[in-house]
């Protein structure tokens, strides 16, 4: 199947690890122009380097999602170089989570600035060019826990439950201009940050033993890979994805009782 994005100009933030970056040489090997962006020049450097193998040139840009000035740089670079853009993956972010009472409001702000006002620069940034370019896609990386939050699940979940009313609200904003807005939502998908969940919860079991634990309790009995996840990502950024606009899909092996 022809995706159509050959030529599409396409942004990821933390493009530089797990699904960003599988979702970055994903577009690529698809014949997109890919932007990746992400806080440490290392992995990023890293990641476009396995772009780079499919035949691609990306553009790399060392940003803060949670900066004005960075984003309005990410914005302007990818302008500048491709002449518009025509798919932001907001995908910056990582989990945050705990009883209400163990943190400070600051980590509730920290956190919101990261995954929703992230999200709502680059979106607003965005919309312009797509407009001018006759439509475009947005993508806003999320977890099921937006929809079926558990105890000790915030801040994230509550910030993840933002991300989903702004995808669906931006949607029938943007629907005129053919410009679609979807969502991911992401249950046990194994990624950089799965590194850190080992050691915080089974130390003492090798990372394919934790990783095999975690799948006992999904009912296809694994967890999912970064490449799985960029799939459905690159599917919602493409022409294969022409009429659907304002969903939230989850990719989580059945674990979410919610649709």
């Amino acid at each position: 199947m022809d995706l159509g994005l050959e030529g599409k100009v396409a942004i990821i933030t933390g493009g530089s690890e797990g699904i960003g970056r599988a979702t970055a040489v994903g577009l690529a090997r698809e014949g997109a122009q890919v932007v990746i962006g992400a806080r440490r020049p290392e992995p990023l450097e890293e990641a476009a380097e396995l772009i780079r193998q499919v035949g691609a040139d990306p553009l790399v840009v060392s940003m803060d999602v949670t900066s004005d000035e960075d984003c309005q740089q990410l914005i302007g670079e990818t302008i500048a170089r491709y002449g518009g853009v025509d798919i932001l993956i907001n995908n910056a972010g990582q989990s945050s989570s705990g009883l209400i009472e163990s943190h400070e409001i600051e980590t509730w702000a920290v956190d919101l600035d990261l995954k929703l006002y992230g999200a709502i620069r680059l979106s607003k940034l965005c919309i312009p060019s797509m407009r001018e370019r006759g439509g475009g896609r947005i993508v806003n990386l999320l977890n099921i826990g937006c929809k079926t939050p558990g105890a000790g699940s915030m801040p994230t979940a509550a910030s993840r439950a933002a991300g989903l009313a702004m995808t669906k609200a931006l949607s029938k904003e943007v629907a005129k201009d053919q410009i679609l807005v979807n969502a991911a939502c992401i249950g046990s998908v194994d990624s950089a940050q799965w590194h850190g969940f080992h050691e915080a919860r089974m130390p003492d079991a090798s990372y394919e033993e934790f990783l095999e634990s975690v799948g006992e309790g999904i009912p296809v009995r694994r967890i999912g890979t970064s490449e799985e996840a960029a799939n459905v990502l690159i599917f919602l950024a493409s022409e294969a994805a022409s009429f659907i606009t304002g969903c939230a899909i989850n990719i989580d092996g059945g674990a979410s009782p919610a649709w």
